[in-house]
Formats: C-alpha cells, structure tokens, sequence
C-alpha cells in the first residue's frame, strides 16, 4: 500500500517539474502521523534559482565541501579520536558536541565514498544547529589522514568496524539515544548494517541519503563524466599511495588502472578481504539483507540524480511499498547529496533529516 503515487518517471524532462515531494510507504498509522507531521513534504522544494541544474548543484556541492577546510575543521568538530579495529586497522570519530549532557541524543553520520572530517562539515554543522544534538562522524579505514595500517578496505566501509565505532560510542554514552545517517555510499554502509542488525540495530530511526540501492550494478549507471573523475580521485587517494602494502595483491594493478567506478569496484574484492567478487558482493551489497531491516528509516532520493540514478530504485520499490517501517521520499530535483534552496543555498535535506529524527523521538517518549 502506499500513501502517494509511485516515483515519477524521469527518462524525459518535465517543464516545469512537479516540486511537490513524493512520499511512498505502507499505508499504516505510524507512517500516516510521521508524514503528516513533516511540512516540507507537504510543500514544494524548489532549488537554489541560480543552482539552475543537477550539474551545478553537484558542482556547488563538491566546490562547498572543499572550501575552507582548516577553518571549518578546527571550529566545528570539538573532540576526536582514533580507534584501532580489532585487526589492526584504524578508523576514528569525529564529534561535534562531545560535551553535550549525557542524555542529548546523537546522531551517528556515515560518510560518502571519499568522505573526510572537512567534507562532512556542512552535513554534520547542518544537523547539529537543526537538532540542537550531538553529532559523530564515523571515520572509515583510509579516509583523510588515517593510514592504512593494514591492507584492508572498502569504498562502503565494513559494517564490522561500524560495529567497533558503535560499541565505543555506547560505552561513552549510555543514556544517548542513537540516530543515524548514511550519505551516499554511507547509506550503503547504514543500510548493510540495519538489515544484518534487524531488531537489535541501536538506532531510534536512520536516514539513507541518495543511496544508489545495489551495489552491483549501480555504478554501471553514474554519469560516465563523474564515473571517471570519482574512481581517478580514489585511485589518488586509496590505491596509489598503498601499492606497496598491496602489492602482493593479483589485484593491485588493476585497482590502480581502474579508469571508472565500476571497474573499480569490481576489482576491490582482495582489498576488501574476500577470495572473489561474488563473497565481495554477498557480503557487502545492501540489498540483500534490505528486507530484514526492522526500524525505522526514511529514504530520499532525487530524480535528476546522475551519480545514483532513480532508475536504481524501480526494482526495489514494490518490496518497500510492503515494509511498514520505510518511508521512501523522492523529489523532481536536488542531484546527489545538494537539494539545496534558497537565494543562500541552505540545505533543505538536512532540515528534512532533523525534522524526521525530532518526530521520531517524540513517538519514542
């Protein structure tokens, strides 16, 4: 059942395009109240006049996320810490509102593909001035300027480290109650984790951001021109810096000549720590434990979107139609993680995400 018509089609343009949100869910009386009390999604979302397509909103997006860095760094993120994983590895938290009383709940934010302490700031400043919480960023293996100290990663990190992360936020935290986050590949993450959870998955509610659905064919579908930028910045970033602590790895040079997303991805399985791209995939790919997700989640996705395509989302949509505690929202326009508005480019995602957390926790009280 559902409680508006399904996601518009999108192979060709509208003009003007519908603006209004489309929600689609189980036609239930949670959902019906948490929908009901979210206004922006009885209202149209119209993007930043001068952002005048998916292109310069995604343009926008990358050039904000990289402005500044020092300084946004040093004034936003009050605390942090880096973690040694169980195999030696090492990730790290990031926390803005370390000191908040202990009781104030927390929102846990996964990051994107390349994601880093500098280009999460505008998310996680976002969430923490909307919500008045705290807010923790989840480093993944390799990201920013933690080495790789064992020859291990994966472009959607390991729901085993988040686990780790997680375990050390409880002990700090015991009274905090969770929320979560994933943007782009960390939705991918935060979806993995709540489906291999299910009812024990620590989060009061989660958001999935932009999510590209399966992970075995969606990166056949980015737009070839970020497909190519993307996987040649994490090439730089990832591979070439640690072919010597890979190199024994048949896989090596082939991650280091991988010249688009998906060849990336598919030749990831040994750094990943898997003997084959099908273990890789079982053991990664979201969408094979989606159904066994038990909280609640709220989805949003773009439809001009041309890093994770709509199109992502059709062979998916009839199971998420039947699961009572997923709202899927998608909107005509936003491209991949911007759904910015307004003259000063805000962001309304964020406002949503805050909204939907705050609405979440008064049906929890």
């Amino acid at each position: 059942m559902t409680t508006a018509p399904a996601p518009r089609q999108v192979a060709t343009r509208r003009s003007p395009p519908n603006r209004r949100p489309q929600v689609i869910c189980h036609d239930n009386l949670s959902n019906s109240h948490i929908v009901s009390e979210l206004q922006q999604l009885h209202e149209d979302f119209t993007p930043t006049p001068w952002l005048f397509n998916e292109h310069a909103q995604l343009i926008f997006h990358s050039l904000r996320k990289g402005g500044r860095r020092s300084q946004r760094g040093t004034l936003l993120y009050d605390h942090s810490e880096q973690l040694v994983m169980r195999d030696g590895g090492l990730t790290a938290l990031y926390w803005c509102g370390h000191d908040l009383p202990p009781d104030t709940p927390t929102i846990v934010v996964l990051h994107t593909i390349s994601g880093s302490p500098e280009s999460m700031a505008e998310l996680v400043r976002d969430l923490s001035q909307f919500t008045g919480w705290r807010v923790v960023l989840c480093l993944r293996r390799g990201h920013a300027d933690l080495p790789l100290l064992t020859p291990r990663m994966s472009l959607f990190g390991c729901t085993d480290d988040l686990r780790e992360q997680l375990a050390v936020i409880r002990v700090r935290l015991p009274e905090s109650s969770l929320y979560a986050v994933g943007s782009s590949a960390g939705s991918g993450l935060l979806v993995r984790y709540l489906g291999e959870e299910g009812d024990a998955a620590p989060f009061c509610a989660s958001f999935a951001y932009c999510p590209g659905y399966d992970t075995d064919t969606s990166f056949d579908h980015v737009h070839p021109r970020y497909s190519r930028i993307m996987a040649k910045k994490l090439v730089r970033q990832f591979i070439t810096p640690n072919l010597e602590r890979i190199a024994h790895m048949p896989t090596a040079q082939r991650l280091n000549a991988a010249d688009d997303l998906a060849m990336l991805h598919r030749a990831l399985y040994e750094l990943a720590g898997h003997d084959d791209y099908a273990a890789y995939d079982r053991a990664s790919n979201p969408m094979h434990v989606f159904a066994n997700i038990r909280k609640p989640l709220m989805v949003l996705n773009a439809e001009d979107d041309p890093v994770c395509r709509i199109g992502n989302l059709e062979p998916w949509l009839d199971g998420m139609r039947q699961m009572p505690n997923i709202i899927l929202v998608t909107t005509a326009e936003g491209s991949h993680c911007a759904h910015y508005e307004g003259w000063l480019a805000r962001s309304w995602s964020a406002k949503l995400m805050s909204e939907y957390f705050q609405v979440m926790r008064g049906l929890s009280i």
